[in-house]
C-alpha cells in the first residue's frame, strides 16, 4: 500500500465521523500528521508519506468539518486540539508522535500542552509560536496567491509554498504532479469555505496573541523545520519557536519557503525518522 492507494475510512469521534488514512509498518509509536490551512488528506506529498511509512505507522486525519469529516470546524486551536485527542481516543492510541505542518503545527503545540502524556515526540514544520508574524494575515496571503495563480495560469501553491527561483518553481511543479497521482475515484472532498473561514479566525487570534502559549511547558523532544525564506509565515518565527522550546532541534532548508518539507521531502523524511527513532 502507498499514499496514493491507501483507502480513506472514517472513525466515530464522539458521534462525528472523522476521515483518515493509515499506512506503514505498524512498528513503534504511531506518527499522526496534522495538515495546513485549506488542506485535506490529498494535500500531503505522497513521496514524503511513503518515505515515512517505510519505517513508521503513519496516520493522516481530517479534523472536524474538514474534507470528508463531519461536523463544523471550530474556530479555536484549543477546540481543534481537543478534537485531535478525541480522535486518538477513538483509534485507541494512548501515545503518539505528532507531525504538524503549518496550521497543523499550531494544533500540535496545543495538543502537547493539553495532553502531554499522549505525545512522545513532535515535529513542527513551517509553523510559528503565538504572536508570530504571518498567521493573522493568512487570509490576505491566500487571496493574493489565488489572484496571481489565476492571472499566470499556475497553482496558488507555486506562490505560497515555493520560492520564485527556477529551483523553487521546478520543485513546485514536481510536488503538484505528485499530488495528482491519486486516482480520482478516492480523492478527498475539497475543504469548504466555512471550514477555511473558521481556520482563518483561529489563525488571526493566534497571530494577535501576546502570550508565549505555554511553550516552556512542552518538554518533549521537538524537531523544528522550515525553509530559509518562508513567504507565508516568515522564517524568523520558526527560529523564535525553536528558541522558546526547551528541547528543540532546528533544521532550515536553503532556497525554499513554506513548502520546504516537500521540496526536500527525501531529506526531511530521513531527518524525521532519525529524530523519532533516536
Amino acid at each position: 500500500m502507498s499514499a496514493t492507494t491507501a483507502p480513506t475510512t472514517t472513525v466515530n469521534v464522539d458521534g462525528t465521523p472523522f476521515a483518515y488514512r493509515e499506512l506503514g509498518t505498524g512498528a513503534g509509536v504511531p506518527l499522526v500528521l496534522l495538515h495546513h490551512v485549506t488542506a485535506v488528506l490529498d494535500d500531503w506529498d505522497p513521496a514524503l508519506i511513503d518515505s515515512l511509512a517505510a519505517e513508521r505507522r503513519v496516520i493522516l486525519v481530517d479534523l472536524r468539518g474538514v474534507g470528508r469529516s463531519g461536523g463544523v470546524t471550530p474556530d479555536t486551536f484549543e477546540a481543534m486540539a481537543t478534537d485531535t485527542v478525541a480522535f486518538l481516543d477513538a483509534l485507541g492510541l494512548d501515545t503518539v508522535d505528532l507531525l504538524g505542518y503549518s496550521l497543523g503545527g499550531i494544533v500540535a503545540q496545543v495538543v502537547a500542552r493539553q495532553a502531554p502524556d499522549r505525545v512522545r515526540r513532535i515535529v513542527l514544520a513551517a509553523t510559528t509560536p503565538a504572536g508570530g508574524e504571518g498567521p493573522a494575515v493568512t487570509g490576505t496571503l491566500l487571496q493574493e496567491a489565488f489572484q496571481k495563480a489565476s492571472e499566470q495560469g499556475k497553482h496558488p501553491k507555486h506562490f505560497l509554498f515555493f520560492e520564485p527561483s527556477s529551483a523553487g518553481q521546478d520543485a513546485a511543479n514536481a510536488f503538484l504532479a505528485r499530488l495528482d497521482q491519486r486516482t480520482p475515484e478516492d480523492r478527498d472532498t475539497p475543504i469548504s469555505d466555512e471550514a477555511v473561514g473558521a481556520q482563518l479566525t483561529a489563525l488571526a487570534a493566534w497571530g494577535q496573541s501576546t502570550t508565549d502559549a505555554g511553550l516552556a511547558e512542552i518538554t518533549q523532544p521537538v524537531l523544528v523545520v522550515n525553509g530559509d525564506h518562508d513567504a507565508m509565515w516568515p522564517t524568523p518565527g520558526t527560529l523564535d519557536l525553536a528558541r522558546q522550546l526547551p528541547n528543540a532541534k532546528l533544521a532550515i532548508y536553503p532556497d525554499s519557503g513554506h513548502g520546504g518539507i516537500f521540496q526536500y521531502h527525501d531529506i526531511f523524511a530521513r531527518q524525521v525518522l532519525d529524530f523519532l527513532n533516536n
